[in-house]
């Protein structure tokens, strides 16, 4: 149960930790935390993905460590045990980033879900909205890491020639093909040798939902992966990766989601 709609979120409101994981393109010129300040949902707390991630690397928004994460989740005032529902306001379904760092640094991932449709649906359905600041409780939240789920440029760079996962790119075919510039600076137009494309909105409804489980299985059916290997995913800075990741595991309910978390950002990096 990955995703929960807006309906069981309203009945649940005070029951679940509710997280705004809203991040925007810099292209956008949008603040997720200001809209967050502005409106959000009843009982949410803020997470900023830009804030709260690697501070020793350009690249951006990367998994920090254990002790980091610990200090972040705590500050947040969630436990080990809560149940946690993560929405956004965003083009990129940056919820599914947050639900991934959460699964990676070792929260039950049947504790931790996605709102389905985000703030988007929740407004459209003219559901309460807050302006609230949150009064959060510090927590002690402990931290276990699995580097499993994350794979480094060296052994994307190994599998080229290997073959020992599948990688699936969820940017837009332009940016895959290279028909159009990468959005950021220093960043070449490309993708990685033998990486196949299945840009994330393909998978999404014009009301910013996941389209029904027919559908994404027949998407992911169309790419001809490699059933006896594993399905790893990138996109341009670890985002929207989350988002594919999100959609297999509705599909395969057995698949622990695996990113490249550098993604296009570090391996197309001039």
């Amino acid at each position: 149960m990955s995703l929960v709609s807006t309906d069981w979120l309203e009945k649940n409101l005070t029951k679940v930790k509710i997280i705004d994981g809203s991040w925007h393109m810099p292209a956008t010129k949008r603040s997720g935390k200001e809209e967050y300040e502005k409106q959000h949902i009843p009982n949410a707390i803020f997470f900023d993905i830009d804030e709260n991630c690697k501070k020793s690397t350009e690249l951006p928004h990367m998994l920090t460590d254990s002790k980091s994460w610990e200090k972040i989740v705590s500050s947040l005032g969630i436990s080990n045990n809560d149940k946690v529902v993560i929405y956004d306001n965003s083009d990129v379904l940056s919820a599914c980033r947050v639900w991934f760092n959460l699964i990676y640094f070792g929260h039950d991932k049947e504790k931790v879900h996605v709102l389905d449709g985000g703030f988007y649906k929740w407004k459209n359905e003219k559901r309460k909205i807050s302006t609230n600041n949150e009064i959060i409780e510090i927590s002690n939240y402990i931290a276990k890491e699995n580097i499993n789920m994350v794979k480094s440029k060296e052994q994307v760079d190994s599998n080229i020639s290997l073959n020992e996962f599948n990688l699936v790119d969820a940017r837009s075919r332009d940016r895959f093909d290279g028909n159009t510039p990468d959005p950021r600076k220093n960043v070449k137009s490309g993708s990685i040798p033998n990486s196949v494309c299945l840009p994330f909105k393909t998978l999404i409804n014009d009301n910013y939902t996941f389209k029904n489980k027919a559908e994404i299985s027949t998407h992911f059916k169309e790419l001809s992966l490699n059933d006896d290997i594993n399905v790893v995913f990138s996109c341009g800075s670890g985002i929207t990766a989350c988002v594919l990741a999100l959609a297999y595991s509705l599909v395969n309910n057995k698949y622990l989601p695996v990113i490249y978390d550098g993604s296009w950002a570090e391996y197309g990096k001039i």
